[in-house]
């Protein structure tokens, strides 16, 4: 039998929604939707015709390519931080086809992983790390990217 004081904690306790607790894809959409909308975060003039890896054979086709890796980054950093352009490099690196010889493990871009690290710098949501040299999440980044996530769960529920 619940006491007054426990039914009252109960009712008090707050549900708190992190970046863990929503599907990862649509959270990257959502965040890089909410990137290009507060217009804060400018993609750069060259977005539109870089490749991002070396393996790759076109640019990407999704003309908001730039506003969906900052977004993946920024998750990933919420994850796992610190992140720096190496690591960045090796997550998005792939295959390399060369053609009748066997195929080989490439690493992705290092201008494009510099590029969008500065640019969640600039709008304050990653910070580098004195310790490590890396990146790592703001506490206004963590803030946002939480309050993001809830509203995910509120429009799920």
């Amino acid at each position: 039998m619940q006491t007054d004081w426990e039914s009252l904690r109960m009712a008090t306790t707050v549900m708190t929604t992190s970046v863990k607790d929503v599907n990862q894809h649509e959270f990257v959409k959502a965040l890089a939707a909410f990137l290009k909308k507060s217009g804060k975060l400018k993609a750069p003039e060259w977005s539109d015709l870089v490749k991002t890896a070396v393996y790759k054979e076109y640019a990407p086709f999704n003309k908001d390519w730039f506003y969906i890796r900052c977004a993946s980054i920024a998750r990933h950093a919420y994850i796992k931080s610190p992140v720096g352009v190496g690591q960045i490099r090796r997550i998005y690196g792939g295959h390399k086809n060369n053609g009748v010889s066997p195929s080989h493990f490439c690493k992705s871009s290092g201008n494009v992983a510099r590029k969008v690290l500065q640019a969640l710098e600039s709008v304050k949501i990653l910070e580098k790390d004195p310790n490590s040299g890396g990146r790592r999440l703001t506490s206004q980044g963590q803030r946002d990217l939480d309050r993001i996530a809830s509203q995910m769960k509120i429009v799920a529920a």
